[in-house]
């Protein structure tokens, strides 16, 4: 159900800042190739939080699981046949300390062997990463005192045909590990927030790593792997590339590879992509996966022998159009995902998933190497319209470098030819037909200083700034013009650039100040949050419940009615969802789906409010945003108890709601009209020189499209238009009268047409002096009345403020009054 809050607990909850993080695995020892760094593992991962670069743990990597532990070096001094089983043999080892008795299934043990002895206590692990451990047993009889390991049993390598026989120049009782070479690491997983795109990569987090290390007075020089050896040996397998989408793929390079053998990956390879998580697969798609996640550029490796034509083309294809992916499965593509083609097919859909047509397998020979640049927003629509979430649309869709492409694309052609041979067999093909260009921004030193709100000397900030790669163009006295590089697509104003200086600065080196210091803006949001607190005390004291909606909605629920146009909403150029695809243009949606929900768990009277905005485009790039108060309910007012009956929340009820939070806020003078909005079935509008608010029934079909079959009243108070009047108002403050009240009733017999509204007016008309209101407490119609009639009774209240009143004036007043009704409305006394 909805749960009341507090107007605290609602502001806490509206206004907390909230940055969704992705978590991304480094490998410390992959970082030091890049920067040479001394230290401590601890400093540099408090350094990297500092930078923004939240760590949220460490975990120890090992390229044989468990570090052969308890593993020696063993001399199968005897092997004899076990007494009560064929294929089992009875082994004396001696592991250096002792001569112990193995039993061994292995077929081709032997004496004289110098073999992998696991001890006692030693904890092994099976290829599911669950770990065992050796213990002293029986086997048929004969005891067993450790185990002779396979190789895929200590993890060094797949084959269990039989034990491991070692080298036999090794000595007896040594711990394997010192023998084989086992890789260890450190795995930083860091949180990321999705604009820092820069850091998704080895080679972006040792950027930020090296700036902070540099701000720390310890400059370190930054390694990048070289591509000088890159070298065409041929021209033969050249593939002609053709984009005809450009603003959707602005960079596409590419290059042939020939004469490669498809083979598995080199250990050093497999260690690094398996430090961060990644199974290995083949020394092409592994080199791929590698280069992407040491430079944060995707790359994507195509069957040459499958591109039909030699050619390459991106483009987009027809709506509905078939296509397969690696996974197996089949999609229908939509007319605006970018597709990588040949003369004849799609291969893949760019940026995003590879087709099952297309990928390398064992047999492949010669490949062709995509490097591109896609544009981010088309990619993330694909990916989400199709449910995909690879690593590499992951990076496409925050925006990679577009500068880094032909680096990337040579770096692994080289990574390929030294792991599977062949040859480089085309020139590289780069097609850059919308260039783009790095940012070009002033930052005035003024501005650096008032928002830091510390003095940094001048030559720091310049030296922050070329760690970072942004290089100062000019120095003036007033500032700095900076180029920013195209890869920092989260910098592009002033603000950023200094937000920047301060992370690798240091946010702890700021001082602060005893004295807190404050600016009161001249706008009326003071006013207006005071404003709505007092609303929302008097809703809540009247049994009312805040409700907070998503301002984001679905476009079908703009197609419910005429009064609010698809033509005027603002679209999402990012959805998450259709759910979730344009700003609403009215609070009534988000409040119908609360009630649906609440109905749907039993919670049927239901009296809820919010504030809110809304949202509209009435020109091209010209947007609104109003605040309104919406108020709805539906049900009883109350429970129903032993010693009352429950009253329907009906119309009249939220009407007395709705004026009694006008009057609260110093409002009176109130007309009322017929509504205009055509999702209220019935209602009114009112009035006070503007229209403030409209009530009314939600139209049974507009209720029903969010699965509300009850009766749904709703208010909209147009908060903006509140806050004017409010503005302009004075509270009134007059002495308390010291003179009585005087009460009188009439029962009047008037026509069906004539409302109360009319004879209320016609009353404080006829006596504006000692009538101070006229009340509607009884209102019959029946078979006793003359057709087409009807009676009210009516209460009026007479005060003087300067004396008691006499009969004698009451009397004349009510008379006075009488014959007005009778003359202007034809009301007839009972």
């Amino acid at each position: 159900m909805v749960v009341p809050l507090s107007r605290k607990r609602a502001y806490n909850y509206l206004y907390r800042p909230q940055k969704s993080r992705v978590f991304m695995k480094v490998s410390y020892n992959w970082i030091k190739q890049f920067i040479n760094i001394s230290g401590e593992l601890d400093e540099h991962t408090a350094l990297l939080t500092s930078l923004g670069l939240e760590v949220e743990g460490v975990e120890k990597f090992e390229s044989v699981k468990g570090g052969l532990d308890g593993i020696v070096v063993g001399y199968v001094e005897s092997c004899e046949q076990h007494s009560n089983a064929d294929k089992l043999k009875l082994t004396k080892v001696n592991i250096g300390t002792e001569t112990v008795q193995i039993v061994c299934g292995a077929p081709n043990v032997a004496a004289g062997q110098k073999v992998p002895v696991a001890t006692i206590g030693t904890t092994l692990y099976d290829d599911k990463g669950e770990a065992w451990k050796i213990k002293k047993g029986k086997i048929r009889g004969e005891e067993s005192h450790g185990m002779i390991c396979a190789e895929d049993e200590l993890g060094l390598g797949t084959s269990h045909d039989g034990i491991m026989v070692l080298d036999s120049n090794l000595e007896i009782g040594i711990p394997l590990k010192d023998v084989v070479e086992i890789e260890e690491d450190h795995v930083i997983e860091i949180g990321l927030t999705p604009n820092r795109a820069d850091a998704m990569s080895h080679m972006g987090v040792a950027r930020d790593l090296r700036a902070g290390l540099a701000v720390n007075e310890d400059p370190v020089e930054f390694i990048t792997p070289s591509v000088s050896s890159f070298h065409v040996e041929s021209r033969s397998a050249r593939v002609d590339i053709e984009v005809e989408k450009p603003e959707l793929a602005p960079r596409y390079c590419g290059v042939s590879l020939t004469g490669i053998k498809v083979a598995e990956s080199p250990e050093w390879i497999k260690n690094r992509l398996k430090a961060i998580g990644l199974a290995p697969k083949n020394n092409v798609v592994d080199v791929t996966n590698y280069v992407m996640h040491e430079l944060g550029q995707p790359l994507h490796a195509f069957d040459l022998a499958k591109v039909s034509g030699n050619k390459i083309i991106v483009k987009t294809l027809e709506k509905d159009t078939p296509f397969t992916t690696l996974d197996g499965e089949q999609h229908k593509l939509h007319e605006d995902d970018l597709m990588i083609c040949d003369a004849e097919k799609p291969l893949c859909i760019a940026g995003v998933y590879g087709g099952e047509n297309s990928g390398v397998t064992d047999g492949t020979t010669s490949i062709f190497l995509e490097s591109a640049y896609f544009n981010p927003v088309s990619v993330r629509k694909t990916a989400k319209r199709h449910g995909f979430n690879t690593d590499a649309s992951f990076r496409f869709e925050r925006g990679i470098d577009p500068n880094i492409t032909e680096y990337a694309l040579k770096r692994a052609a080289l990574l390929i030819q030294e792991t599977a041979g062949g040859d480089i067999s085309s020139d590289i093909t780069d097609v850059y037909s919308q260039k783009i260009e790095d940012q070009q921004v002033f930052l005035p030193f003024a501005k650096v200083n008032s928002l830091i709100g510390q003095e940094i000397p001048k030559e720091e900030i310049k030296s922050i700034l070329r760690s970072l790669d942004i290089n100062v163009n000019n120095v003036t006295e007033s500032g700095l013009g900076l180029t920013i590089p195209a890869y920092r697509n989260d910098v592009t104003r002033p603000a950023d650039v200094i937000e920047e200086i301060l992370r690798v600065y240091g946010y702890d080196r700021i001082e602060s100040s005893s004295k807190l210091n404050a600016t009161i803006a001249k706008s009326s949001k003071l006013e207006n949050n005071r404003l709505q607190n007092i609303v929302a005390q008097q809703l809540v004291g009247q049994g009312f419940v805040e409700m907070m909606a998503n301002s984001l909605t679905s476009e079908k629920n703009h197609t419910l009615t005429d009064h609010i146009s698809p033509k005027n909403e603002v679209r999402m150029l990012n959805p998450l969802s259709s759910d979730l695809a344009v700003m609403r243009q009215s609070l009534i949606y988000g409040g119908l789906e609360a009630i649906a929900h609440n109905l749907n768990r039993k919670q049927e009277n239901l009296r809820l409010f919010e504030f809110g905005n809304t949202y509209h485009q009435y020109q091209e790039r010209q947007f609104t945003e109003n605040k309104h108060l919406s108020v709805l309910t539906a049900g009883n007012t109350s429970e129903p108890s032993w010693n009352s009956t429950s009253h329907p929340a009906d119309f009249f009820y939220l009407k007395g709601a709705v004026i009694a939070v006008l009057k609260r806020l110093g409002i009176h003078k109130i007309n009322e009209k017929p509504t205009k909005l055509d999702f209220l079935s019935e209602g009114i509008a009112l009035n006070s020189g503007a229209k403030i608010a409209d009530i009314g029934v939600v139209k049974k079909k507009v209720a029903k499209h969010f699965g509300v079959e009850v009766t749904v009243h709703f208010a909209n108070i147009y908060w903006d238009e509140i806050l004017k009047m409010v503005s302009k108002e004075h509270v009134p403050v007059t002495e308390i009268p010291k003179f009585p009240e005087v009460s009188r009733d009439f029962a009047l017999l008037v026509d069906q047409s004539v409302s109360f509204k009319e004879l209320r007016e016609i009353a404080l008309n006829s006596e504006k002096k000692i009538l101070k209101s006229v009340q509607l407490f009884d209102v019959y119609e029946g078979s006793k009345l003359p057709k087409g009639k009807k009676s009210y009774a009516l209460n009026f209240t007479l005060q003087d403020s300067n004396k008691t009143l006499t009969d004698k004036q009451i009397d004349k007043t009510m008379n006075k009054i009488q014959q007005q009704l009778e003359n202007q409305a034809g009301a007839v006394l009972r």
